[in-house]
């Protein structure tokens, strides 16, 4: 018996690392550590399999280097020595991580950027070796109205329940924008939150080390006083866990909530219901050191005109589509690989767009029926172009184009075309019901 419950627990922890979390450990995570507090964790985080797993994920990874310019592949090179190195200063308790390089990134469909923090290579391999071994504590208390980077969840999981729910009847939607949230989480807060569950000396220096590890911005360094630094591997963990407690309350206040990281909807039965769960969250955020964006926060009925936004849907009068934002990035991914001067033959242009509009389409299937046929036919104006302006043409593909290049001609060069895909999908799902 005692072999059967150490097998079925051992699946519903399928995800965690078994060099760090023992059969023994798992049992403690389901049934609970005396105080309910965890000691003597750095040792697991400093233990030479748990560096050597953490480093071959942030190998895979890959990405940028650090304030110390050391890449991915130079850091390879001298592997077992680094490891042996960061392993001895974790257990001196001498290890300090280095400044995280800001760089500014584009926000997708948006004019503003985003700051994006870069640990150095050493920094992300402990990092991630405190994820191995914090992830699955944090997680066994985690409220299921969560979705965000958190295993065996995501996105899709997080609009079904939407969808559930406004087919259920709750469709006042209070819309929740938690201003510059990753870089206001107030330090001291998050802490305290961590020692709830962690009581390890040491673990929770690192923690607070990696908090306030400076910051360089171009020749400009600075130290953070509130936040955790997106890009850090640590980060959404954290940033999952500061925001815990506002999941428990709001359910036990009987609200239906969806998280996604910090996107969060609120659906509701009635008016009045969305503004006291508004009211509710409005001064739970306050009391957190947080700020609701004034524009971007409030209460909307589904059933009318206008909608609402989540997770790149638009969901408006009992149906969803791909939001403008979300519509906008395809087609600036689309316009980069479609160039009137674009070179190559279209069979090599085709195969550069059918990635990304598959994958678009893989993620915005469940779109109104009306969304497809027309980026397909959009798509096609962008293809026809070119090779009108290879004709010596000007302009748009029109006109006569559409006999010279009938759609025909573009499914026989093999183009992806989505209301040909949701057409398929359609069938299939009523051969399978039947």
């Amino acid at each position: 018996m005692q072999a059967e419950d150490a097998e079925r627990r051992r699946e519903r922890w399928g995800w965690v690392e078994p060099v760090v979390w023992t059969d023994r450990m798992l049992a403690a995570l389901e049934t609970g550590v005396k105080g309910g507090r965890w000691y003597s964790l750095l040792d697991k985080v400093c233990a030479e399999r748990t560096l050597a797993v953490a480093w071959e994920r942030v190998k895979r990874n890959s990405g940028s280097a650090g304030v110390d310019r050391q890449s991915v592949q130079a850091f390879e090179a001298r592997a077992e020595t680094y490891l042996a190195e960061i392993a001895r200063a974790l257990r001196a308790g001498t290890y300090r991580p280095q400044p995280v390089r800001r760089v500014w990134i584009p926000k997708p469909g948006r004019a503003e950027r985003r700051p994006l923090g870069i640990p150095t290579v050493k920094d992300r391999v402990v990092q991630t070796a405190l994820k191995l071994v914090l992830e699955p504590i944090w997680e066994a208390g985690f409220a299921e109205q969560s979705y965000g980077f958190r295993p065996r969840r995501g996105c899709k999981d997080a609009l079904r329940r939407v969808q559930g729910l406004l087919d259920g009847g709750a469709t006042w939607v209070v819309e929740v924008d938690l201003e510059s949230y990753f870089d206001r989480i107030p330090h001291e807060a998050l802490v305290a939150e961590v020692e709830r569950t962690i009581a390890d000396g040491g673990v929770l220096r690192l923690l607070r080390a990696y908090l306030t590890q400076g910051v360089m911005d171009g020749l400009e360094q600075w130290q953070p006083e509130s936040g955790s630094p997106q890009g850090a591997v640590i980060s959404p963990g954290l940033a999952n866990l500061y925001l815990d407690p506002l999941d428990w309350q709001l359910a036990q206040s009987g609200f239906q909530v969806v998280r996604y990281a910090d996107d969060l909807v609120v659906l509701c039965r009635s008016q009045a219901e969305a503004e006291t769960a508004l009211g509710e969250l409005g001064a739970w955020v306050t009391a957190h050191g947080l700020t609701l964006h004034p524009e971007k926060t409030g209460i909307v009925d589904a059933t009318q005109r206008g909608g609402f936004d989540f997770l790149g849907y638009h969901f408006e009068r009992g149906k969803k589509w791909p939001s403008k934002r979300s519509e906008r990035q395809l087609r600036d991914a689309i316009r980069a690989k479609t160039r009137r001067m674009t070179g190559g033959s279209l069979d090599q242009i085709i195969a550069g767009l059918n990635p990304i509009v598959r994958g678009w389409f893989g993620y915005f299937k469940h779109s109104h029926w009306t969304t497809f046929g027309t980026l397909d036919s959009w798509i096609r104006m962008r293809l026809r172009s070119i090779l009108r302006w290879r004709r010596k043409g000007k302009g748009r593909g029109r006109g006569a184009d559409h006999q010279r290049w009938p759609n025909a001609y573009f499914v026989r060069l093999g183009l992806f075309t989505m209301q040909t895909a949701r057409l398929h999908a359609v069938r299939a799902l009523a051969v399978q019901s039947r």
